[in-house]
């Protein structure tokens, strides 16, 4: 099992702190980028849009009559193959968000953790406790925990401290979630990232109780398998008969 150091603001060792294998252990990369593929999907807005023929301007009145002028036919002004005409099948406004499954999301939320870890650019502290709404000594405490790049700080909605979101909100590269809202794109996002203890425990709890729930899902036992065998053979024989 692996361990991580527990820091305080000021950069001094307090404590250590294990880490499950089953979370931090491995990083699935393609589970990954389904991931950041899907999340960046939902952020699309999807307001583009062109006119259709109801909607450009001009007249509905044929220009000339179909025979006899040596010109092309031509029913509208507003016709696609002329200038100022609607667009044929153009884009509409639409949402490009879609379902992934929540096991999934679980996984990748693993394997990013387990990235951080391994690139030595994930921090835990004891606590964000800021006493004063004060964002040049917050600069401080990351100066102190060599943070020098763009970083993401991850708290628990229990201990969301006020005095912390006013002074971190000026800081450039800096991000603020909570710990039941962050998404592997934050992750892979910023440079470094830097958990609360209660916020990287309860989320360290949750998602070991989604790996254990896939792992110790329960098995039918032999006489529920054979009541169902028996049930698909009585379907299959009485569908014969109606056939026959």
């Amino acid at each position: 099992m692996a361990t991580i150091d527990i820091h305080n603001l000021s950069g001094e060792k307090v404590g250590t702190m294990d880490l499950a294998d089953e979370i931090f252990g491995a990083v699935n990369e393609d589970l990954l980028w389904e991931a950041v593929k899907h999340y960046r999907a939902g952020q699309r807005a999807g307001t583009h849009k062109t006119k259709g023929r109801w909607e450009v301007s001009g007249s509905g009145k044929k220009l000339w009559k179909q025979k006899g002028t040596g010109r092309a036919r031509i029913g509208s002004i507003r016709s696609p193959l002329w200038r100022h005409g609607y667009t044929v099948h153009g884009p509409q406004p639409r949402s490009y968000d879609y379902a992934f499954p929540r096991k999934k999301l679980m996984g990748a939320l693993r394997s990013a953790l387990a990235a951080k870890l391994a690139d030595g650019k994930l921090i835990v502290v004891n606590s964000f406790d800021m006493k004063e709404v004060k964002t040049q000594a917050f600069r401080k405490s990351l100066d102190s925990l060599k943070v020098d790049a763009t970083v993401l700080i991850i708290e628990e909605p229990k201990h969301e401290n006020h005095n912390l979101a006013l002074s971190a909100r000026n800081i450039k590269g800096l991000e603020m979630v909570l710990s039941n809202e962050v998404h592997p794109y934050h992750l892979l996002k910023y440079d470094r990232a830097i958990f609360s203890q209660p916020a990287i425990e309860k989320l360290q709890v949750s998602l070991k109780s989604s790996v254990s729930k896939r792992q110790h899902k329960p098995e039918a036992d032999e006489g529920t398998k054979k009541a169902h065998s028996e049930r698909r053979r009585r379907t299959r024989h009485d569908k014969a008969a109606e056939v026959a």
